[in-house]
């Protein structure tokens, strides 16, 4: 099913979605590497994903306000569903989201991207 990042992929003066996924893939793992799923963890490894996040995005110096958010989620076998729906200009503005797992976890990253008038 297509997703909104595939109407946005980095034609002149559009979100970039493919640039966006490249940036939130490298912040996952700096941070998260290659450890095992920790609880005590969770808290300071999605705080720094989203300002690792937003730190990257906003160095490209495009004119969009972001909105990042971070979910890590055990591997348990149980079910992780999420959604989102957005009301803008789908010329301008644009989403990517992105889900990472290693052996022990799966974190799932959203950046919705709006663009300055």
């Amino acid at each position: 099913m297509p997703g909104m990042e595939d109407f946005h992929n980095g034609s002149e003066g559009s979100f970039n979605s493919e640039e966006a996924d490249s940036v939130v893939k490298e912040c996952i793992e700096s941070v998260v590497g290659a450890d095992d799923y920790s609880q005590n963890q969770v808290n300071k490894w999605t705080a720094s994903i989203v300002e690792r996040c937003l730190t990257q995005l906003m160095k490209q110096g495009k004119a969009y306000k972001y909105i990042v958010t971070c979910a890590v989620m055990q591997k348990t076998g149980a079910g992780l569903h999420t959604a989102n729906s957005c009301y803008w200009d789908t010329t301008m503005d644009g989403s990517c989201t992105v889900r990472w797992e290693n052996r022990t976890m799966y974190c799932v990253v959203s950046v919705f991207a709006v663009a300055i008038a």
